[in-house]
C-alpha cells in the first residue's frame, strides 16, 4: 500500500472461509494502520452474558446514572484482559484517546469508564471491547491481496449498534454484496 492508502477509520468485513474461527463473519474497525502494524476492534462479537454494568461493577466503577445492559464485545484475540472503548469523538481523554477517523476515537483508560458511568461528560455513543485484533508489518496488506477481507466505510450503526447478529451482512449490503451469494470455496462453474 502506498502512502495515504492505510485503512485507519475503515472497516474490514471477513470473507467466508477466512480460515480462522476467531474472525468468521467478523466486522473490524481499523483503529491504527501504518507500515509497521495494524490494530482493530471487532464490533460484532459480543461476550455472551457480560454486560457493561456487569463489567463496570467488576472494575469497581460505581455508576451515578442508569447504564444500559449492552453486551461487552470481544474486540479480538490479542490482550483479552484489556478493555478498549470505541466512542464518538465528542469525548476525549487528551493524549490517551486515539483519533480513529470517521468521528470515532479509541480510549483505554478508567477515565472514559467513569465518564460513561455518569462521573463527567460522557461520549454521545460508545461501546466497550475486551482485546483487539493486531497485524504485523505487511500482514494485513497480504490478507487484503488474498481477498481475506473486504473493506467498507463505517457508520455509527455498524460501530455502536446492538444488532450484532446482522452487522456483518449489513456491512456487506452497504457495499452492494448479498451475503447469501458468498461462498467459502472457489472454483470453476
Amino acid at each position: 500500500m502506498g502512502d495515504g492508502e492505510f485503512l485507519s477509520g475503515k472497516m474490514l468485513i471477513a470473507m467466508p472461509g477466512i480460515g480462522d474461527p476467531r474472525f468468521e463473519r467478523a466486522l473490524v474497525l481499523i483503529c491504527a494502520h501504518d507500515e509497521s502494524h495494524a490494530m482493530g476492534i471487532a464490533v460484532n462479537r459480543p461476550v455472551e452474558g457480560l454486560t457493561l454494568p456487569d463489567l463496570l461493577g467488576r472494575l469497581d466503577v460505581k455508576p451515578s446514572i442508569e447504564i444500559p445492559a449492552e453486551l461487552v464485545l470481544l474486540g479480538g484475540p490479542v490482550d483479552r484482559e484489556r478493555g478498549f472503548v470505541l466512542h464518538t469523538d465528542d469525548y476525549t481523554a487528551g493524549e490517551h484517546s486515539l483519533h480513529v477517523g470517521c468521528g470515532v476515537s479509541l480510549t483505554a483508560t478508567r477515565e472514559v469508564l467513569e465518564a460513561i458511568a455518569g462521573h463527567g461528560d460522557p461520549p454521545r455513543r460508545s461501546t466497550l471491547a475486551l482485546g483487539y485484533a493486531g497485524w504485523g508489518p505487511g500482514q494485513l496488506e497480504r490478507e487484503l491481496r488474498e481477498n481475506v477481507w473486504l473493506t467498507c466505510e463505517p457508520d455509527e450503526t455498524l460501530i455502536f449498534g446492538t444488532d450484532h447478529a446482522h452487522k456483518w451482512s449489513n456491512a456487506l449490503a452497504k457495499i452492494g454484496v448479498d451475503a447469501s451469494l458468498l461462498t467459502s470455496t472457489a472454483g470453476r462453474a
